[in-house]
C-alpha cells in the first residue's frame, strides 16, 4: 500500500513537468520574438530578394529587357567557362588556405605550449595579423612584400643575383592563398593553442618516462584530442573563406584573366561591372547553396565529434 502510494505522487510530478516546461515557453516566447523576429527579416527578405531577381531579366543597362526569366539565368550560368573556374578556384583556394592554416597552426601550438624566452612577444606577433583588415593585407602583401620592385621579395631576389619575379602576374592564385593564409593563420593558432594547454601533461610525462619519441606524443596524444578543435577550425574558417572578397579585388581583380576569380568575385562583376543583376543572383543562389551544403556536413562532422 505504501508503495503503491509513493508511486502515485511521483508519477503526476512526472507527468506535470512537460506542462511546466509549456508554460516556461510560452513565457518565455514575448522575450525572445523581437530578437527572433529581426533575424528572421534580416535573412529571409534578402534571400526571397535574391531568389525573386534570379528569375527575372533585369540587367541595368538595359531596363526594356525586364520580365520572367525562368531559370534562363541559373542555365547561363551552368554554360558559363567563367562560373566553372571560378568554382574551381573557390575550392582550391579554400583546400590550400585550410591545409596551411590547419597544419600550420596545429605546429605553431605545439611549440608556443612549450617553454622558452620571449614566448609571449611570440605569441602576440603571431596573433597580430588577425586583427589586421583584409584591405590593408592585401595592399601590404601586394605593395610591400610581393611587388617585384619595390617589395622586400623583389629585394631579396636581386640580393642572390636573381631576377625579381612578379607574383600576382606569374602564381595570382598561390599569391592569394598565401595571404589568406596569413590572416587566417593567427585564428588557428588561438583555437589549437587553447586546446593543446587544455590537455593533461601527466599523460604526455607518463608517454615521456615510457620512451615515446616527440612524433609518437604527437601522433597518440596530442593529435587525437586537438580534433575537435581542428574540426571547428575547419567549419568556420570554410565559411569565411567561400566569401574571400577584398583580397582577391585588391590585388588581382579576377586575372590575369580568370586565375583568381572565385564564386564571391564572380557575382560581384556580374552584378557591378556587367551589371547583370538577374546572372548575378542566380549565382548568389548558388553560392547560398552551396555554402549550405559544405556547413550541413561539416556541423554534422563536429556532432559526431562531440558525442564521442
Amino acid at each position: 500500500m505504501s508503495t503503491v502510494g509513493a508511486t502515485v505522487p511521483m508519477a503526476d510530478m512526472t507527468a506535470s513537468q512537460p506542462a511546466a516546461e509549456r508554460r516556461a515557453r510560452r513565457r518565455m516566447l514575448p522575450l525572445v520574438a523581437p530578437a527572433v523576429g529581426v533575424l528572421l527579416v534580416w535573412m529571409i527578405v534578402p534571400l526571397v530578394l535574391t531568389l525573386w531577381f534570379s528569375v527575372q531579366r533585369y540587367n541595368l543597362l538595359n531596363p526594356a529587357l525586364h520580365g520572367f526569366a525562368g531559370i534562363e539565368n541559373y542555365q547561363y550560368l551552368v554554360t558559363d567557362p567563367d562560373f566553372w573556374a571560378s568554382l574551381v578556384n573557390t575550392l582550391v583556394l579554400v583546400g590550400a588556405v585550410l591545409v596551411v592554416t590547419v597544419g600550420g597552426g596545429t605546429l605553431l601550438a605545439v611549440l608556443f605550449d612549450q617553454p622558452f624566452a620571449g614566448k609571449g612577444i611570440a605569441r602576440v606577433l603571431a596573433i597580430s595579423p588577425f586583427f589586421v583588415m583584409p584591405t590593408v593585407s592585401a595592399l601590404v602583401w601586394k605593395n610591400l612584400m610581393l611587388h617585384p620592385i619595390y617589395g622586400i621579395a623583389g629585394f631579396l631576389w636581386r640580393l642572390v643575383g636573381l631576377s625579381p619575379v612578379d607574383w600576382f602576374a606569374t602564381f595570382p592564385l598561390a599569391s592569394v592563398i598565401a595571404i589568406v593564409s596569413w590572416e587566417w593563420l593567427p585564428f588557428a593558432l588561438l583555437i589549437l593553442l587553447t586546446a593543446v594547454q587544455s590537455l593533461d601533461h601527466s599523460q604526455i610525462e607518463a608517454a615521456r618516462l615510457d620512451g615515446a619519441s616527440f612524433v609518437q606524443q604527437f601522433r597518440y596524444i596530442m593529435l587525437p584530442h586537438l580534433s575537435r578543435a581542428i574540426s571547428v577550425v575547419i567549419m568556420i574558417e570554410t565559411i569565411f573563406l567561400l566569401t574571400v572578397f577584398a583580397e582577391i579585388f585588391v590585388t588581382t581583380s579576377g586575372g590575369p584573366g580568370n586565375a583568381t576569380t572565385n564564386l564571391a568575385f564572380l557575382i560581384y562583376a556580374r552584378a557591378l561591372l556587367q551589371f547583370d543583376v538577374g546572372g548575378a543572383s542566380a549565382g548568389g543562389m548558388v553560392a547560398i547553396v552551396l555554402a549550405n551544403i559544405v556547413a550541413f556536413f561539416l556541423v554534422r562532422s563536429i556532432g559526431r565529434r562531440m558525442d564521442i
